[in-house]
């Protein structure tokens, strides 16, 4: 398995569902019992406040929100306050990394990679602007979300790229801790919709291409086999 990414498609999956599926995989990670794995998915309307997030992020209330069919769920990775929805390619790298801010750099290179062959003029990761301005960016609107854990060198959580989603849920909120961000998407920016497909094939071969891996198309019955025969952390 040495050098390989197994890439798991698993449709749409109920964000604390999705969390509780990365510990499982990272714990068979942790224990070499798999190679680096990808999930990609969608979630239903959440909300997700990372370790930084404050108070007020949710300026109308917590009761407003889940009213608008939106849940919130309190996270342990990096950053603040960002949204997930239907038609948003999500990406959960689980991956034994060292050096955690080349690690982000090469996830933001691959996801500009992927969207300018999706014909989205000038993306670009941001980085190297400081912590606040960390994922993909064209022009100065916002385009895709990076936020990630690391346990025992393991990875969790990873990025999030506007396809085909609603951006409206963006602007109840302070997204990203910027109150003048603009977010944008694929479909926004192209004029035209019905990309997620194609570009979640694409993301997840520019994914493997950045990191050196070959990517291997497995599924979530095979994952989940690999993952109850790893052994139990002492």
């Amino acid at each position: 398995m040495a050098g390989e990414l197994w890439t798991v498609n698993l449709g749409v999956v109920e964000y604390r569902e999705a969390w509780a599926m990365q510990e499982r995989v990272r714990a068979a990670r942790q224990a070499d019992a798999i190679p680096d794995t990808l999930l990609l998915l969608e979630h239903p309307p959440v909300y997700t406040r990372g370790r930084r997030s404050t108070p007020g992020e949710l300026a109308m209330g917590e009761d407003w929100y889940r009213m608008q069919g939106i849940d919130i769920v309190d996270v342990d990775r990096g950053g603040l306050l960002t949204y997930h929805g239907p038609g948003q390619l999500v990406g959960y790298p689980i991956m034994r990394v060292a050096d955690l801010m080349g690690y982000v750099r090469t996830m933001e290179q691959a996801i500009v990679t992927a969207l300018v062959e999706e014909g989205v003029t000038a993306p670009r990761g941001r980085s190297s602007d400081g912590r606040d301005f960390i994922g993909v960016w064209t022009a100065e609107r916002k385009i895709a979300s990076i936020g990630v854990h690391r346990s025992r060198e393991v990875t969790t959580h990873g990025f999030a790229v506007n396809v085909d989603n609603d951006l409206q849920p963006f602007e109840w909120v302070v997204p990203c801790g910027l109150p003048d961000v603009r977010m944008t998407s694929v479909t926004r920016e192209l004029g035209t919709g019905g990309h997620l497909p194609c570009f979640r094939k694409r993301m997840a071969y520019r994914f493997a291409e950045a990191f050196g891996r070959r990517q291997r198309l497995v599924s979530a019955a095979r994952l989940e086999a690999a993952v109850g025969a790893a052994p139990i952390p002492a």
